[in-house]
C-alpha cells in the first residue's frame, strides 16, 4: 500500500531530485550557505523550477526552522513541517510531506540540512555536548553524567549479555561500511580497516573504541518530493515513496523496557505493511549507524534477520555492496559523512542506488539489473524515535 493510498488520496508521489552539498571537511561555508547549495543541485536534479516547491521541510538551524531557512532560500512556502527528532528527523519528515502531497496540500515539497558541525568544533565556535539538557524527565539521569555515546555503550554491553554478540561482530560492521566507503568520492574517510584495528583503538565508551563510532563531519543535503503530475517535467526517473512509518518509545533509559530493541521494530514493520512488501524483497538498506550496535539492532528490528541473530548477520561481508544486503553502501556515518542529523543521507543513497547513479559504489542484484526496493531507516537520540521509509522504482 502506498503513502498516497494510506492517505486516502491516489496521488502517488515521487522523490525527483537529490543532492549532497559540499561535505566533509568544509571550512569555510555557513550552514545556511550548505543548504543553499543542497537545495539548488536537489532542484538541477530534478529538471523542474524553484516556484514548484511549495512546501519545505527543514530541522537543526535557527530559531523557527524552517522560517529562516525558507527565508534564506527565497521561497514562501505553504505546507512546512519542523518536526525534529534527532536522526529519525528526516524520514518521518518525508512521511509527512508523502501524506501532505498525497493528500493535495502541496505539490511539490523540499527537505533540506546544513550543519558545520566538524568546522565549528575546530574554531571552537561551539563544544561537543555532554548531554541534551537536564530539564523534565532528563533531570532525574543528567547527574549520574553518562552521555549519548554511554547509552549506546550500554545498550550494546545488554546485547552481547543476552545474546552473545561478540566485539568483532560489531567490528565487522565498521569494517564493512568503510570497505563501501571506498568507492564513493564524497567519503571523509576511505583508507580500508581490519577488525582488528576497531578493537585495538582509543576506548570511548566500554565497548565502543573510536572506529565503532561515526566520524564528525561538515555537509548538508536534500532531497525533493513531488506529487506523480511532476513526473514527466523532470529530468531524473522517479523514485516512488512506497510505505513509512514512525514511532517513539522512551526518553529516558529507566523507561526503556528492553535495551536490545529499538523502535524501528515498530516503524519498519509499519512501513513494509503499507509498501506491501516484506524484508526480502528489499535490494538495498541505508540504516542511521551513528555506532556499530545501531546498525545491527536496526537489522534485527526491520526484521532481516530474527532477534538475537545481528551479530552471526552482519559477519563474512553480508553488508558489503556486493554482498547479501548491500547496506550503507556510500560509507554511513561511520566513513562517509556524518554531519549531526544524518537521516536526509540515507534517502539521498538509496534513491541513487536505484536510479544507478552510484558511480563505482552501484550495487546490481544477482542477474545485473539495478536494485528495485530501497529501505532507510533513521534513528534519533538514544535509540528513542525510529522513521522507516520504503522506495521503489
Amino acid at each position: 500500500m502506498s503513502s498516497a493510498t494510506r492517505s486516502g488520496s491516489t496521488r502517488k508521489v515521487a522523490v525527483v531530485g537529490v543532492a549532497l552539498s559540499d561535505c566533509g571537511r568544509v571550512d569555510e561555508a555557513t550552514p545556511y550557505t550548505l543548504h543553499a547549495q543542497a537545495a539548488r543541485r536537489a532542484l538541477a536534479d530534478s529538471g523542474l523550477a524553484r516556484d514548484v516547491i511549495d512546501g519545505i521541510a527543514s530541522a537543526g538551524l535557527g530559531t523557527l526552522a524552517p522560517v529562516e531557512v525558507a527565508e534564506y532560500l527565497g521561497l514562501r512556502p505553504r505546507w512546512v513541517d519542523s518536526t525534529s527528532v534527532g536522526g529519525a528527523t528526516w524520514e518521518v519528515m518525508a512521511a509527512h510531506a508523502a501524506d501532505a502531497i498525497a493528500a493535495g496540500h502541496a505539490n511539490a515539497v523540499l527537505l533540506v540540512y546544513g550543519s558545520t558541525a566538524r568546522a565549528d568544533i575546530k574554531a571552537r565556535r561551539r563544544t561537543s555536548n555532554l548531554s541534551f539538557g537536564a530539564r523534565g524527565p532528563l533531570q532525574f539521569e543528567v547527574p549520574y553524567g553518562h552521555s549519548l555515546i554511554a547509552k549506546y555503550a550500554m545498550a550494546a554491553r545488554r546485547h552481547m549479555h543476552e545474546y552473545g554478540t561478540t566485539l568483532e561482530q560489531l567490528a565487522s560492521v565498521a569494517v564493512q561500511a568503510r570497505t563501501n566507503a571506498a568507492t564513493n568520492p564524497d567519503a571523509m574517510f576511505r583508507d580500508p580497516i581490519t577488525v582488528d584495528e576497531v578493537l585495538d583503538g582509543p576506548m570511548i565508551a566500554d565497548p565502543f573504541t573510536k572506529l565503532h563510532c561515526c566520524i564528525r563531519s561538515d555537509g548538508g543535503c536534500a532531497v525533493l518530493l513531488v506529487a506523480e503530475d511532476y513526473v514527466a517535467d523532470c529530468a531524473s526517473e522517479p523514485v516512488w515513496v512506497l510505505g513509512a512509518g514512525e514511532h517513539v518509545s522512551h526518553t529516558t533509559m529507566s523507561e526503556w523496557d528492553d535495551f536490545t530493541v529499538s523502535p524501528a521494530a515498530v516503524s519498519g514493520r509499519l512501513a513494509f505493511g503499507r509498501a506491501g512488501v516484506t524484508p526480502g524483497e528489499i535490494d538495498v538498506a541505508e540504516i542511521y549507524d551513528a555506532f556499530t550496535y545501531m546498525t545491527l539492532v536496526t537489522l534485527e528490528d526491520l526484521g532481516f534477520c530474527e532477534k538475537g541473530e545481528g551479530g552471526p548477520f552482519v559477519e563474512k561481508g553480508r553488508l558489503l555492496r556486493d554482498g547479501g544486503l548491500p547496506t550503507n553502501t556510500d560509507g554511513g556515518g561511520l566513513s562517509a559523512q556524518h554531519p549531526g542529523m544524518r537521516g536526509l543521507f540515507l534517502l539521498v543513497e538509496a534513491v541513487r542506488q536505484l536510479r544507478g547513479q552510484a558511480g563505482a559504489g552501484q550495487v546490481r542484484r544477482a542477474d545485473g539489473t539495478l536494485p528495485e526496493l530501497a529501505v532507510a531507516s533513521g534513528t534519533g537520540g538514544w535509540f528513542c524515535s525510529s522513521g522507516t521509509v520504503v522506495l521503489g522504482r
